[in-house]
């Protein structure tokens, strides 16, 4: 035959289509949108060449019917299920229903399911009677309890350890502990052992009820095989309670047991740790849960770097961001944040700076904490100018400052700390678009403060703050320059208090305010525990801080603490004023006793020596306060030819200022009036010069003319 002729075979029939599993078809009927449609995919299977639906899929199709609460759909394919596969519906499928019938809160109908189960002459299995208790106990823990006794234990069915585990879980869910431990011995006596899970139920309740110590009795008396969860919650427990040595101990009996605590149980063991100053314990738990194989995330990292931070540790903090950098631990904004406020709080701005920077570098997008920390770290050191160019990123950001005022408050308290109190005003006004109310009642309160009606001035203050506001630093310190006018010091300090809990520390001239309002109440204890707290934050007391508190001391008659003050004033480079002279000497003059005592050598001594450092180089400076006043004095005393060496800071020995303020007056209360003097002694006073009355010198009421 020709090869032409020849007719090639035929191709091979296309191999046949697979056949679905019923995984398949379970899955594809679990992952239709609505009941309709995962009833046409499981008719649909039905018609696929040899496939035939088993239990499994007619499972789905029951659980995807429940979850949208077509439950006659259910009972009719639960009719069908005989006849389609040849053996009735299976434990799984009628526990598939209960948990539907849970989830819609049809209780009864989900208690009557063991009904239904006898319509196919089926027994009803101990997993089935536990899932109608689960539903039970979510929904009422005493129709749970008549369902054990009279459907479970009236029918003879005994339970295991998971029915005892379901019931436990409702007693202690509604806190019904006494019950639980009655549970527990109903349990020995019918010969089942509480496992850990039933232990650690009990255990959760006991702890979230603060009984730690009952709990931790429990685990040592009756669980014989406590696991990771079982220290785990103790841990967590004695951490609320803030109970440091018992949360170490169970952290090490947990560690010497295999187990290592999870994340979140670190994670508060470093906290109250860092919260009680004990950063290198802190540190050692960190390493050891590593070296153990546990896992740190960047939560536990920034938890102990801020733990650094708050204790001014800010450089040790940044070493442990480099630590987790290189365990591939990235950072997040919060340990940023956290170590910006750190080298804020111990004046590294250059350093805060550098990280807020490398954030961008990083890929770390700044949020408002981020703007808000920084312009607050500037602000609060003076520096208003860097601050600024903060806050215009900040706004310009896409979150901006979100409606919150702190920022902009901050700006305001860093141009009031350099004085520049007229921009600070014009800052708040420029506000008036962003926070008209704020700024509104702002205003209104600073207004009532210069017109010195402080009643309504307080009114808006308290309205302000029941509306959730917040002051800025004008606000506070208008009301307390105000009220301290008003001799009103108590609420004053009050106010001041406030402001220092907003993060506005008080300039000095509000400390000033506040001293010289108690001083001239006699209330010097509290002026002087205002001069501690004062030089304790920084400040730098002046003149007008210790005037009124040595004056007021010298008129209580309490020279001692008089000269201790006035030495410290000096001891700070502080020039003393002509009150402050004034009063130690009229003072001088009338502790009699206890100058005649020990003290006079010394004191003089002291004064001698503070003199000569306010005095040196002012001697013959007309301008000065101590110049003039010497000048005065040793040209009155020299008419009576009294030569006070030691009021000289020229010369180096010679009576005491005190002293010689004394001889004064008791030369003055001998002298009688003389031709072309008059010398006026009411009482034993010491002779003060005046720059005010040129030939004159007033002490109170008394005057002595020359």
């Amino acid at each position: 035959m020709p090869p032409s002729s020849i007719t090639p075979p035929p191709p091979p029939p296309p191999p046949p289509s697979p056949v679905p599993t019923h995984d398949d078809i379970a899955l594809l009927i679990l992952d239709q949108k609505s009941p309709s449609q995962a009833l046409q995919t499981f008719r649909w299977a039905s018609n696929l060449p040899n496939f035939t639906h088993t239990h499994s899929t007619y499972r789905a199709l029951i659980h995807k019917l429940c979850a949208f609460r077509r439950f006659d759909s259910v009972h009719d394919l639960l009719d069908e299920i005989p006849s389609s596969i040849g053996s009735p519906p299976d434990e799984d499928i009628f526990v598939t229903i209960v948990r539907g019938l849970g989830r819609a809160h049809r209780i009864k109908e989900a208690i009557g399911v063991l009904d239904l189960v006898a319509k196919f002459y089926v027994t009803p299995s101990l997993k089935l009677y536990n899932s109608i208790l689960d539903v039970l106990v979510k929904y009422d823990i005493d129709i749970a309890r008549e369902f054990y006794r009279r459907k479970m234990m009236g029918c003879g069915v005994k339970g295991d350890d998971y029915t005892f585990g379901i019931l436990m879980k409702g007693l202690c869910l509604t806190n019904r502990i006494g019950d639980g431990f009655k549970l527990l011995e109903l349990m020995k006596s019918r010969g089942v052992r509480p496992n850990t899970v039933i232990y650690n139920t009990l255990l959760h309740a006991l702890c979230k009820n603060g009984k730690v110590g009952r709990a931790r009795s429990l685990m040592n008396n009756e669980m014989s095989e406590p696991n990771d969860i079982t220290y785990n919650l103790l841990i967590s427990a004695y951490c609320k309670e803030e109970n440091l040595v018992q949360a170490q101990v169970l952290l090490e009996k947990s560690f010497s047991s295999g187990f290592i605590p999870d994340l979140v149980v670190v994670t508060k063991v470093l906290q109250l740790m860092c919260n009680v100053g004990r950063l290198n314990e802190a540190t050692e738990v960190l390493e050891r849960v590593e070296n153990c194989g546990g896992r740190v995330d960047v939560v536990a990292y920034t938890t102990l770097i801020r733990g650094f931070c708050e204790l001014g540790k800010a450089k040790a903090g940044l070493h442990f961001l480099k630590q987790m950098e290189n365990k591939g631990c990235l950072p997040t904004v919060d340990t940023y944040n956290s170590l910006i406020s750190g080298f804020c709080e111990i004046n590294m701005l250059d350093e805060a700076l550098d990280l807020f920077n490398s954030m961008k570098t990083d890929g770390i997008s700044w949020n408002f904490l981020t703007y808000d920390t920084l312009i607050r770290g500037f602000c609060s050191r003076g520096q208003v100018e860097p601050a600024f160019k903060i806050l215009e990123l900040m706004e310009e950001s896409k979150g901006g400052a979100g409606g919150r005022i702190s920022p902009y408050n901050s700006i305001i308290y860093g141009l009031h700390r350099e004085s520049r109190h007229e921009e600070a005003i014009d800052f708040l006004h420029k506000l008036g678009k962003l926070f008209p109310r704020a700024v509104e009642r702002s205003l209104r309160i600073i207004g009532f403060c210069e017109e010195d009606d402080v009643e309504n001035a307080k009114k808006v203050y308290d309205q302000m703050i029941k509306e959730g506001g917040i002051p800025s630093v004008l606000v506070y310190s208008s009301l307390i320059y105000a009220f301290c006018k008003h001799g009103n010091v108590r609420e004053a300090l009050k106010l001041m208090n406030e402001m220092v809990g907003s993060d506005y520390l008080p300039v000095s001239q509000i400390y000033n305010a506040l001293i010289t309002g108690f001083c001239s109440q006699g209330k010097v204890t509290n002026a002087v525990k205002l001069v501690e707290d004062m030089i304790g934050r920084g400040f730098q007391p002046d003149a007008v801080t210790y005037s009124p508190l040595i004056d007021t001391l010298c008129r209580s008659g309490d020279l001692q603490r008089a000269v201790s003050v006035f030495l410290q004033m000096v001891q700070t480079g502080v020039a003393p004023d002509y009150q402050t002279w004034n009063a130690l000497l009229l003072c001088s003059s009338q502790q009699s006793p206890w100058l005649d005592g020990k003290n006079i050598s010394n004191v003089n001594h002291q004064l001698q020596i503070s003199i000569h450092l306010v005095g040196f180089g002012h001697e013959n400076d007309d301008d000065s306060a101590y110049g003039n006043w010497l000048k005065k004095l040793k040209q009155v005393l020299s008419t009576d030819a009294i030569v006070l060496n030691g009021i000289c800071p020229c010369c180096p020995s010679g009576i005491g200022v005190l002293a010689a303020s004394r001889a004064l007056t008791d030369k003055l209360n001998r002298n009688q009036r003389k031709s072309g003097e008059c010398v006026a002694v009411s009482r034993t006073v010491a002779l003060i010069a005046c720059p005010v009355l040129p030939f004159g010198i007033r002490i109170d009421s008394h005057t002595v003319l020359l």
